[in-house]
């Protein structure tokens, strides 16, 4: 990373401490009888996906393609989450959160024109999708509509990277061709959902559900699970993850649209819990180092957060299959002290990483 990139680095803890904030959020709408401002209960998704996640995959992006305005993308992130957050700008704030999805589907333009592959374009549909969220918000679109935009930006940007990544294992033109069709349904899927929620949920459900086949079948993790150390823990973080992926798309196509309530709970936070985090806790250990220049010392201990997450989430998904919201508060709260063991632990790793770069 360039020295005067690093200055972005302060984005970060600012992403870290909107996902907290978020994390909150969502244990006071699960029940959790603790102080919070009405406000922040209702802000909940677009704080998590624009503070947290549009800030650190704009920024990954950012140092990817070595342009300084790249870095407006996660900066107007942060920035507009805060004003957005803290109510002193919500307008400007949403405004912003446009402005950054506009730029990093300017990223991935610039990156599809140094490497036209279709992986590029993938994760460039994923930034759009975070583009089309943020403009059904402004005009008032309900959240459960904006929520399975907000999810095709995930899903569809970590899909995209998955393939980048099955080079070393690269798939046949048929099975890249299946995934190319799976990717357009997804997105198909997507537009219908605008006026035709359930049809189009349960079509997302689809989409879903065939790409975590393709990843379970295709993803190099298939291979490196049976290596050792670092190795091993990512393979296991990815194909946990696919298992919730999985999960994610039955729960889309067999319930369909879901406006609220305990199905719905399961419907997103098996993708963006289960899923989306296991892949956050497999690439940390390769991607702050890339992102900070600081190297991350692994150590089995990272199995205690993932375990817990996956453990956590199984409660929760239980409660609310079961109709148990007190099962479902509980899961919610190991869901978050998983995220909170997942920081301590890679904490951690970087001071015995910068410990073992001074000794050397």
């Amino acid at each position: 990373m360039r020295q005067g990139s690093r200055r972005y680095l302060v984005l970060i803890p600012v992403a870290l401490g909107l996902l907290l904030v978020a994390a909150w959020a969502g244990l006071v709408r699960m029940g959790w009888p603790w102080p919070l401002p009405g406000r922040l209960m209702l802000l909940h998704g677009p704080v998590v996906v624009g503070g947290f996640f549009g800030t650190v995959i704009g920024l990954e992006r950012a140092v990817a393609i070595t342009r300084t305005w790249a870095f407006g993308a996660p900066a107007a992130a942060a920035l507009g989450t805060l004003l957005l957050a803290s109510g002193l700008a919500p307008l400007l704030g949403v405004r912003l959160l446009i402005a950054a999805g506009i730029v990093l589907c300017a990223v991935y333009v610039v990156a599809y024109g140094r490497q036209p592959a279709p992986f590029t374009a993938v994760m460039g549909l994923g930034a759009a999708s975070w583009l089309a969220a943020s403009l059904l918000y402004t005009i008032g679109k309900p959240v459960f509509v904006v929520a399975l935009w907000w999810m095709g930006f995930l899903v569809l940007t970590i899909a995209g990277e998955r393939l980048e990544l099955s080079r070393m294992r690269p798939p046949n033109r048929h099975r890249q061709a299946v995934f190319l069709a799976l990717v357009g349904v997804y997105v198909l899927a997507l537009l219908v959902s605008i006026t035709a929620y359930d049809a189009g949920s349960r079509v997302l459900g689809a989409a879903t559900l065939g790409l975590a086949l393709w990843l379970w079948q295709n993803d190099i993790a298939m291979v490196t699970i049976r290596q050792r150390g670092l190795t091993r823990f990512i393979a296991a973080g990815l194909l946990s993850g696919y298992v919730w992926l999985t999960a994610g798309g039955l729960l889309l196509l067999v319930h369909g649209g879901q406006g609220a309530g305990l199905i719905y709970d399961a419907q997103l936070h098996a993708v963006f819990v289960g899923f989306v985090f296991s892949m956050i806790f497999a690439h940390a250990p390769i991607i702050l180092p890339a992102l900070s220049g600081r190297a991350v010392d692994y150590s089995p201990v990272f199995y205690t957060h993932l375990a817990l997450l996956h453990a956590s989430l199984a409660v929760r998904i239980a409660g609310d299959l079961l109709a148990l919201p007190s099962v479902r508060g509980w899961g919610g709260l190991f869901n978050v002290l998983a995220i909170v063991l997942f920081l301590l632990n890679t904490i951690q790793a970087v001071r015995r990483g910068r410990k073992g770069t001074a000794a050397a």
